[in-house]
């Protein structure tokens, strides 16, 4: 009996960027983003992606990959290619990456970049959890992730990830979204700014 697999695909707020479900765990812990090649060479999935030469981007969540195409690329060309691709690296069960080492897998370094201030322990707790409740179950909706870089002087500062990085609305997103979310819950909360 042979097995079937299907791969769904989601469109997301921004028009380069497809999600794709493949009813499967893609990562275990944390995501991964591949900007070029030269990140990608640490995923054979990923590198293949970039070798169709019409990809600027790939994502891994936890249950989807987004995968963002080039300008003027006609997704209905690129889509049957990366679904192919797909289905090859899953039915085949192929490692995700190429070294079991954990550097391969990204786990967001939070206090990273901006930092924190000590005194501020309490607020940084309150921010955080209502990321990671509120706010990146949101956003993993859209094919992307929302990392925590550090909150000084009322400010908090984000990065965007995978179809939310180079997405028209993401300035929308942390502004009127999460900006409007967090000043309402805690006060401290000025601003927030891409990192």
């Amino acid at each position: 009996m042979a097995w079937i697999m299907f791969i769904e695909t989601e469109l997301t707020p921004n028009p380069a960027t497809l999600k794709f479900l493949p009813g499967q765990q893609v990562m275990d812990v944390g995501t991964r983003e591949f900007r070029d090649e030269d990140e990608a060479a640490a995923s054979p999935l990923a590198s293949a992606l970039f070798d169709l030469g019409d990809v600027t981007g790939v994502f891994f969540g936890r249950d989807f990959i987004s995968v963002t195409a080039a300008p003027g690329v006609n997704w209905s060309d690129l889509k049957p290619q990366v679904v192919a691709m797909l289905l090859d690296h899953f039915v085949t069960q192929a490692p995700l990456f190429n070294a079991p080492d954990a550097s391969a897998i990204s786990v967001p370094d939070e206090d990273a970049d901006h930092g924190d201030d000590p005194a501020d322990a309490d607020i940084v707790a309150q921010i955080k959890d209502l990321i990671e409740t509120r706010v990146r179950p949101a956003v993993a909706n859209d094919g992307g992730d929302i990392i925590y870089r550090g909150f000084r002087e009322g400010v908090v500062y984000l990065q965007m990830q995978g179809a939310c990085s180079g997405c028209p609305s993401s300035t929308a997103t942390l502004k009127n979204g999460i900006e409007n979310l967090l000043k309402h819950y805690v006060p401290e909360v000025n601003e927030v700014r891409a990192a």
